[in-house]
This record gives C-alpha cells, structure tokens and sequence, in this order.
C-alpha cells in the first residue's frame, strides 16, 4: 500500500561561514548531524557530496557537505532543525527543499 508523503532534503555545506573553509573532518559533522536527528526523533538518510556555493556577499566556494533527506517530517521541525544545522555547523544558510513523494514499505518473511 502507497502512502503519500512529502520528501524533504538539506543541503547543508561544512565550510564555515566566516572563514571559508572547513574546520573539522567530515565523520566529525556527519555523527553530530546524526546525534541532532536522534534528538529531534526523526528517522533520515544522508549522503555526502561536493558542490559549490556564493556567499551573500558574492564571494564563492566550493566545499564538501551532506544532504539529509526527510520523509514525511512537519515543516515546523524541518525548519527547526535547518536552523540548529546553521548554528552548530556555523553556516551562512542550508537550502531545504521540498516534493511530494509516495512511500511504499514492503516486507517479507521466510
């Protein structure tokens, strides 16, 4: 059986937002991203990746990162969370994106 739901993703960048550049290791940022979904208690996947950003400034950067994907979470706490994300990782913004999307869990037995 299909559900709908809505798929929320955060792109969240490791370079800090004054310096530009990444302070700890990347397994540092990924177990402290981890300790704040257990704590919001909200199942996730995650990825890293690379990519690039500008500042508001207009200055750029490329930099390593993590996108967290969501599934079915209110916004209010996407939202919540998005903003400790800025403030522990010290990031100028993490983009959050939304779509509708349909959960399937399909299960079986020996």
């Amino acid at each position: 059986m299909s559900i709908q739901a809505n798929q929320t993703t955060i792109y969240i960048g490791f370079n800090d937002a004054q310096t530009g550049v990444q302070k700890f290791e990347s397994d540092k940022y990924l177990s402290t991203l981890k300790y704040m979904c257990r704590n919001y208690k909200i199942g996730f996947s995650v990825q890293e990746l690379s990519g690039g950003y500008f500042f508001e400034d207009g200055s750029y950067t490329e930099e390593n990162g993590l996108m967290l994907r969501l599934i079915n979470v209110p916004e209010k706490t996407v939202t919540e969370l998005a903003k400790d994300i800025c403030i522990f990782f010290n990031q100028e913004s993490v983009m959050v994106t939304t779509t509708p999307t349909s959960v399937v869990f399909i299960q079986d037995k020996i």
